[in-house]
């Protein structure tokens, strides 16, 4: 039950981001145990490597202040490496061409202009320049692994999907009260079917993005 109703928070948008001059953040985290609270034998066979290996990808695009409000934010669970060949197109899905998106220096974000008005903080020399920085999408990391961790504990990889729309839809609609929030979800379920091979995972975490579609 908990899944259909995350499933219900899902939203999609046909608008793009960072229209009207907005500034758009880009960042990227890796989700996954820390080696230091695992059992050593499931350490052993978990952890192959430090760093982001064996955790998995998650893009976020964080559009500030504008005339909604309040910042929000769009995040998907990327497949295989971050590297621009992932990362761009994710870009283009979301982004206005021709808008102002910031980012670290990671080298997947390199080429983004001249469609973008690309800017990048170097955060080995600092971490805000003026306007230019990460923050935003950063804390909205913080707080989802907060989530995870705190009350979740751990999640498997073919739901992490799911466990990224429920918090983006929490942190989009955080100035709302509890009546408008859940009548956003009830008015979100309609024509949304959650098949159970789906959602133990026989089909992956792509047959869950489509669900319903």
């Amino acid at each position: 039950m908990l899944h259909r109703i995350r499933f219900a928070l899902k939203q999609g948008s046909f608008e793009k981001m960072g229209a009207n001059g907005v500034p758009v953040e880009a960042d990227e985290t890796f989700i996954g145990g820390l080696a230091k609270n695992m059992h050593a034998s499931k350490r052993a066979i978990k952890i192959t490597g430090g760093g982001p290996k064996d955790k998995t990808a998650v893009v976020g695009l964080l559009e500030r202040h504008s005339d909604k409000g309040h910042s929000t934010v769009r995040a998907e669970v990327l497949k295989g490496h971050v590297n621009k060949s992932s990362l761009h197109p994710v870009i283009h899905k979301h982004v206005e061409p021709g808008a102002q998106i910031i980012t670290d220096t990671h080298a997947g974000y390199v080429g983004l202009s001249p469609e973008y008005v690309h800017q990048f903080i170097d955060h080995a020399e600092k971490y805000v320049d003026g306007i230019v920085h990460t923050n935003g999408i950063e804390n909205f990391w913080s707080l989802f692994k907060r989530c995870i961790k705190g009350t979740h504990i751990a999640v498997d990889p073919v739901h992490l999907i799911a466990y990224v729309d429920s918090e983006a839809f929490r942190f989009n609609h955080r100035k709302a009260n509890d009546g408008q929030r859940f009548l956003g979800v009830a008015n979100s379920v309609t024509g949304k079917r959650l098949m159970y091979k789906t959602l133990i995972g026989h089909g992956g975490s792509e047959d869950y993005t489509l669900a319903g579609k």
